[in-house]
């Protein structure tokens, strides 16, 4: 029995598909022969999806527009049969974040070297710092940078097990934490008292890192923390909950740091 789809059910149901077809957003938007962000707004159920895009994801995906459109419709039920008896591959690209305790350990460092000299960047700036430092280097290569989980906290992105971390830190001597007064409010700032180990950074990690503490580590935690709060991985994420990766994929300008449309044209 067919019934009607509001665009976020579209978006849902095409989004389930490509990932048990283990496709990424790059590689079905490219068979489909739209940008990313594109589908991106079709998967958020922002923009529709015409005729012919959707004879084209039938093909792709394997579904019907009977099968697509039914009420008891089932993703898994939608992956056409292999005849040859072979295993599908229905896993999503691997984005599952595992902490790098040793790398998280020596981004912080090396943000502070070029940053904790600046009086603005206290817990507050820094967070964020490390938040973008993640979010961008996943957006632009797929991989993960240090592996943290952030969770949506009303302050904005936060890292998980942060303050096990930097207790760590303090107790090996890497790190001291101090309390300062910033305009009238206190403020928990840390100095590094060791160097980043460069050779824990990948020349473009470090680049990635570099962009963000150049367009960000002179704003005030108020401008910082408002300006994450409009990024689409926070924005998307339940109140407490874990932020997804792969939500990067989902940015918009002046939050992406990626160029899809180029990527589209030269493929």
């Amino acid at each position: 029995m067919s019934i009607k789809l509001s665009q976020k059910e579209i978006g849902q149901r095409i989004t389930a598909l490509r990932k048990l077809k283990g496709l990424s957003q790059a590689d079905l938007a490219k068979r489909l022969k739209i940008s990313r962000p594109s589908l991106a707004q079709i998967e958020l159920g922002n923009r529709s999806v015409d005729v012919l895009e959707f004879q084209r994801l039938s093909i792709i995906l394997g579904f019907s527009l009977d099968e697509f459109m039914s009420k008891d419709f089932a993703a898994s039920d939608s992956i056409e049969f292999n005849p040859q008896g072979k295993k599908q591959t229905t896993e999503e690209r691997i984005s599952v974040p595992k902490l790098q305790v040793n790398k998280f350990k020596n981004v912080l460092l090396y943000i502070l070297e070029k940053c904790a000299g600046k009086p603005n960047v206290g817990e507050t700036v820094l967070y964020k710092l490390l938040y973008f430092s993640d979010f961008n280097y996943y957006e632009l290569y797929e991989e993960h940078l240090t592996g943290a989980k952030y969770r949506k906290l009303p302050f904005g992105p936060v890292p998980q097990k942060l303050d096990t971390i930097i207790n760590q830190m303090i107790d090996a001597g890497q790190l001291q934490r101090l309390k300062t007064d910033y305009y009238g409010l206190q403020q928990t700032r840390y100095l590094p008292l060791t160097k980043a180990s460069l050779i824990e950074l990948r020349a473009s990690e470090k680049e990635v890192i570099d962009r963000v503490i150049e367009q960000m580590s002179d704003w005030s935690a108020s401008a910082i923390s408002n300006y994450s709060h409009k990024d689409m991985p926070w924005l998307a994420s339940k109140e407490g909950d874990e932020i997804n990766y792969e939500l990067a994929f989902y940015r918009e300008a002046p939050f992406s740091v990626r160029n899809y449309c180029e990527e589209i044209e030269e493929q």
